[in-house]
């Protein structure tokens, strides 16, 4: 593994998206989602959503690494935010 520098954020980052996996994908076999319809103007499902939120909370900490000299921490903060309100209401 020496092609990568491993960072303490690094290995954070990766763990952190495993345990998002591996927690929505035993919530599914638990729970089996059904398509329903937020504020996103489509249908979509628990996974869909998911993907849609981390898609653009990597937007935002682009976003803001290119136009703020804002710590990562301000962006990271909005990024939860934002995956709160996208799971529950999107």
């Amino acid at each position: 593994m020496e092609w990568m520098s491993w960072t303490l954020p690094t290995a954070l980052f990766f763990s952190g998206i495993a345990i998002i996996l591996i927690g929505m994908t035993a919530w599914q076999i638990v729970s089996p989602s059904i398509e329903r319809r937020g504020f996103i103007p489509l249908e979509t499902t628990r996974g869909d959503r998911l993907f849609i939120g981390l898609l653009s909370s990597a937007f935002i900490h682009l976003a803001f690494v290119a136009l703020t000299n804002a710590d990562l921490a301000v962006a990271t903060a909005l990024c939860v935010i934002w995956m709160v309100i996208l799971m529950r209401w999107g």
